[in-house]
């Protein structure tokens, strides 16, 4: 596609930032005409795109508020107490600051909207031939309805740090297990991911000795992955896990072979070398250093006013990292929680 007819469209659009981004989507549907696309892979293109850009606009007015997403079955009934543990869930993180996404369905969707709130709940739901529209407990504003599972589990992902998944079925495990996948293969940033139960019902215990016995027993999948999750019947050790998560630490970037911690608060020299004597095997050599922003960094503007660590990071080692975070935000320069708590955004990555 000429370059000048591009300039010509993105000019006429109106368009003044990510003007590169833009280029490529529109040369990227060009090829696709002289491709001779068939008609359907052009209609599942389109209502992607279409589904996208829908609900990027749903869920940007609250970008700059911490989301938990929250996973579990349409078909759990208001008196089952996995609904009231969904609730309760929903109703504390709320309190704390956090809005709560869900598929916008019934069951464990609703109980965590009702929870939550409709003024701090978002939606995305999924457009199925056999079941009801987007639960009435949420506001139309705030829901966005999706033909396609892969882009609806993109929104519940993306737009979310902290993940809680209740017992559901095939859906459930789908999206608990892409969302493990992600974490494991890095496709995804850190977050806490909680699997809750209530008690006396074994449902996640269960699908830990199948992961244990049959995944990380035959090989598939390392022991230090199942640090990825954490398994409870405790409500209050769920919200603990989600906001704590992100008391001290911000975000990870990655320039070059360098691993960018960014932190709240600024650690002490003894704080480094505590961090270095407990994790400097996750270091290939050089160890765990303060840091100013790098100079890509600098060049992105990229949170520039917070302080950093740094360090060539094992990505062999990378189950540790989640215990660096926890120490991380244990350190005792780690700020109050109350003073981070539901207002940091949107996760990098």
């Amino acid at each position: 596609m000429d370059r000048d007819l591009i300039k010509q469209l993105l000019d006429q659009a109106g368009a003044t930032r990510n003007r590169d981004v833009l280029a490529d989507i529109l040369r990227n549907t060009y090829e696709l005409v002289s491709q001779d696309a068939d008609r359907l892979d052009l209609k599942i293109t389109r209502d992607a795109l279409k589904e996208m850009s829908t609900a990027f606009r749903v869920f940007a007015p609250y970008s700059e508020v911490r989301k938990v997403t929250v996973f579990g079955s349409a078909r759990t009934h208001p008196s089952d107490p996995l609904y009231d543990q969904a609730r309760e869930l929903a109703a504390r993180l709320s309190a704390a600051g956090w809005m709560v996404v869900t598929g916008a369905g019934p069951g464990i969707m609703a109980a965590a909207t009702e929870g939550a709130g409709v003024g701090r709940s978002l939606g995305a739901a999924i457009r199925l031939p056999f079941e009801e529209e987007p639960n009435e407990l949420l506001d139309l504003d705030r829901v966005v309805s999706m033909k396609y599972f892969f882009t609806r589990k993109l929104m519940l992902i993306k737009e979310s740090s902290g993940f809680v998944s209740l017992p559901g079925g095939f859906g459930t495990q789908d999206e608990t297990l892409e969302l493990l996948t992600l974490m494991q293969t890095g496709k995804a940033t850190p977050a806490p991911l909680v699997l809750l139960d209530v008690p006396g019902q074994t449902h996640w215990r269960a699908w830990r000795k199948f992961v244990d016995d049959e995944l990380v027993g035959a090989g598939l999948v390392s022991p230090n992955d199942t640090n990825l999750f954490l398994i409870t019947d405790d409500v209050e050790e769920a919200v603990r896990e989600v906001r704590n998560f992100w008391r001290n630490y911000d975000s990870l970037r990655w320039v070059g072979q360098m691993l960018v911690v960014r932190l709240r608060a600024r650690p002490t020299d003894d704080e480094v070398a505590e961090l270095n004597e407990r994790f400097g095997d996750l270091t290939l050599d050089g160890g765990i250093e303060r840091s100013e922003p790098l100079r890509a960094e600098v060049s992105d503007g990229d949170k520039l006013d917070l302080p950093r660590l740094a360090l060539r990071f094992n990505v062999r080692r990378g189950a540790g990292f989640r215990d660096m975070i926890r120490a991380i935000n244990g350190l005792p320069s780690a700020p109050p929680l109350a003073e981070v708590d539901g207002g940091a955004g949107t996760r990098s990555g």
